[in-house]
């Protein structure tokens, strides 16, 4: 007497993968692409720093924004408000992060004019001017062009 299958299944079947030939050998995957390089960044500039304080403060900026003297900001003559500058004093190697959301200096000789706030991080309060070196480290966020629609 022979069972009948257990619960009418059929059997199941494997599909092993061929056998590999003699000579057969598996090629290593080849390396991933290099990353792409950074994006450029922008020369530095090189001069005299100055700030402006009291005298500014709470008033309209070039930008359309308030002043405010105790913010990371800089007056810059050319760079696009929005833009992040790491400003560099050369005489002690202090650095500061400051939005350039203003136009000036308007003295000449001078590439930059900080807030309060960053010249006090500069430690360049006292003496008014310091030597720095001023560089690029975010460009402005282009403005989305309008979609008509």
């Amino acid at each position: 007497m022979t069972a009948a299958g257990c619960g009418g299944t059929a059997p199941v079947t494997r599909h092993d993968p061929p056998p590999l030939h003699p000579h057969h050998f598996e090629l290593p995957l080849p390396p991933p692409p290099p990353a792409p390089p950074p994006p450029p960044r922008m020369p530095a500039e090189m001069g005299t720093a100055s700030w402006y304080g009291p005298g500014f403060h709470g008033r309209r900026t070039a930008s359309g924004g308030r002043y405010d003297m105790d913010a990371l900001t800089a007056a810059h003559p050319r760079l696009p408000f929005g833009t992040i500058c790491l400003v560099t004093n050369l005489r002690n190697g202090r650095t500061v992060e400051v939005e350039i959301t203003d136009r000036g200096p308007y003295v000449h000789g001078r590439i930059i004019d900080l807030s309060r706030e960053a010249a006090r991080n500069l430690r360049m309060i006292r003496d008014g001017l310091a030597p720095v070196v001023v560089e690029v480290l975010r460009a402005a966020p282009q403005p989305r062009a309008a979609v008509s629609g």
